[in-house]
This record gives C-alpha cells, structure tokens and sequence, in this order.
C-alpha cells in the first residue's frame, strides 16, 4: 500500500527558491543517469549535452493567468478571491476566497462586471459569469495578480516581475492556475543549442490547478485518482509523436504536466497501436477540444509514452514526487527519488516552483 509518508523529506530554508535564476539558464541541473546510475551536476544552459541524440522534446505551452483578484462584496467589503480557472466548465468555475461569501450574492470586478455565487462546497464556491471566457481573461489580465503557490509569499517581487518571472517564453493558451515549472528554465539561447543538435520540440496544453500542490489524501490513494486537470493534444502532434517513437526516437518530456498529458492521452486513444495515420473519427475527436483528466501515477506504472525526463524539486507528500518515483522505478533505477533529494539538497540546490531542475535519462 502506498503511503505519503514515504515521500517526505525535510528542506532546510536556504533551499527554498523565493525567485528565479538570473538569467532563467543559470539555474543548476542534476543530471541522474538511471543506466549506469551516474549523477552529474551542471547548468541548464548546458543541457543540450545530456539529451539523448536521437531524442525528442515535448512542452507545455499554457498559460497563466493572474487569476489572484481582490473584488467587492455587494457589502462594499474587499474579498481576495482565486479563480481556479484550468476548472471552467462552460460559463461555472470554481473559487476558493479568502473570507465568508454567501450563495446568491455578486462579487464585483468593477460596477460593470461581476460574478454569480451560485454554490458552495467545503471551502470552494462555483461562481457563473455572464460574459465571455475571453472578457473574463481580460479581467484577470486588467484586475488580477499571479496565483504564485503559498511557499512563495514571502518572494520580494513585484507583480509586474511575477507577471513575467511565473510564466514560461513558451506560454500560448491561456488557462492555468499554476506555471509548468520545468519550463521555467528554458531560454531561447537553450532552444538554439537544442535545434543545432537536432532535438525537435512539440507541444500540448494542460491547465495546471492548484491541486498540484496539494498534498495526496487518503481519498485519492483510495480512488486511485486526483483532481481534474484539462490537456489537449492535436492531431498534428499525435502524428508527429507516433511517427518519431516508431523511428525509436527518445521522448523528453518536458514536466510532470507533460507526462501526464501524454499518459492520458495514450491511454484514452491507444493511438500507438493504431497503424497508419489516424482515422478520421479520431482527427474529428480531437479538434479543438479539452479532455478532462485526473490520472494519478504512482508506483508501479508501466509508462507508455515518456523515456526521459526534466523536471524540478517537488513539495513532500505530493502527487508530483509520487509520479517522478514511479518513473525511477520503470527505468529500474538504482538510486529512490528521497535519496536523490537528499544529495541535492546537501549540494545546495534550489527547490519548488523557481528552483532547480532535475533530468533523468
């Protein structure tokens, strides 16, 4: 039976990361080679020596949005509200605020816009808007601040600074909650090394939630599952995907966002078994459209899809550290992912959201 406690480590102050490397490359890499169990520390602008020649990348290309807003009750009295917005679900989300609202009342953005209480659950309100997805960005574009995960607080920058630092040059499809972290590093420096090597990149959408962060409970160990998070993977990129693993091209995947995309995908479609193109009831499946997921992967997990890695220093307890053990085992790695964390930490790595990053080939 699977145990968070088994995930838990101690992190002394002075490797929490409270904000980036400068520039984004500098920041260090620990490299894990799982085939003969060799760890090599360097910086990420030196990542092109790692990868696997005939490998290839996928990325994350989300975006966040400052979907952290401080609006008005109908009371006149302030609410610091955060819009889970990876959660829309036609014109509903979900909100978690930071003191009482009632079920029924209107929460302003300005006196033209405003939001519905429609719901409450435990500590999530659902809220309706009576505009569109895009006027709704806008507002958070306009109003909002990042939704930098707690552990944060106590950074010294400035929203205009978080605006740009919690964000990733790859950012495109606006929806997140929450930065895919690992490619927070990545500069266009790297990529040019990248594209000399040969190493192509692709890129899907997840919209990251703040239950990335959360620690697992009892529940989802239980249900084998985790909060809903939506992805999307088009049929370009599937083609693509399929064609270079047949090649037996080394899939990188860039995060745990893309591992589990990916993972979800293969296993609502199986397309690796498909031969040929994909048929067109798939292509027509797979315009334009989000698919929920809630996979959570933890040991053991036959991965289908990813052969390496780059990810950051995750939170104990967390979903993430589970995810990134299981692909330590499947590669029969000799080393547990508590030991690699312990050697990092002890040669002064940064950890969590602005920290460094690990790869494991």
């Amino acid at each position: 039976m699977i145990s968070q406690n088994d995930y838990d480590y101690f992190l002394p102050e002075k490797n929490l990361a409270l904000e980036p490397s400068v520039p984004r490359d500098s920041s260090k890499i620990f490299i894990y080679d799982t085939i003969v169990n060799k760890i090599i520390f360097d910086h990420f602008y030196n990542l092109d020596k790692y990868l696997p020649k005939d490998s290839f990348m996928v990325m994350n290309n989300t975006k966040v949005l400052p979907a952290r807003v401080t609006m008005k009750k109908e009371s006149g009295g302030k609410v610091v509200v955060l819009l889970l917005v990876n959660e829309i679900v036609g014109n509903i989300l979900p909100i978690i605020v930071d003191r009482k609202i009632n079920v029924g009342e209107k929460i302003y953005f300005d006196q033209d816009n405003y939001l519905n209480v429609i719901d409450q659950k435990d500590n999530i309100f659902k809220v309706k808007f009576n505009f569109s997805r895009k006027h709704l960005f806008d507002l958070l574009k306009k109003y909002g601040a990042m939704p930098i995960p707690p552990y944060l607080k106590k950074s010294t920058l400035t929203r205009d600074e978080l605006l740009k630092k919690y964000q990733t040059i790859i950012a495109k499809t606006d929806g997140s909650s929450a930065a895919p972290t690992a490619s927070l590093h990545f500069t266009d420096d790297v990529f040019k090394k990248l594209d000399k090597r040969g190493i192509k990149r692709l890129f899907v959408t997840l919209h990251v939630g703040m239950g990335t962060f959360a620690p697992i409970t009892s529940e989802n160990i239980k249900e084998k599952k985790l909060h809903n998070e939506y992805y999307e993977v088009d049929n370009e990129t599937l083609q693509s995907i399929k064609r270079l693993k047949s090649e037996e091209k080394k899939l990188v995947a860039v995060g745990t966002t893309v591992v589990r995309t990916l993972e979800s995908e293969v296993q609502r479609r199986n397309f690796l078994s498909q031969r040929g193109p994909l048929h067109p009831e798939s292509e027509k499946n797979l315009s334009s459209s989000l698919h929920p997921t809630n996979l959570f992967i933890f040991p053991p997990y036959d991965f289908k899809m990813v052969d390496a890695m780059i990810t950051n220093f995750h939170l104990p307890k967390s979903s993430l550290m589970m995810l990134v053990e299981a692909f330590l085992q499947h590669k029969k790695a000799k080393r547990s992912l508590v030991e690699l964390y312990d050697i990092a930490i002890k040669n002064d790595f940064r950890f969590y959201s602005f920290g460094d990053a690990m790869v494991i080939i």
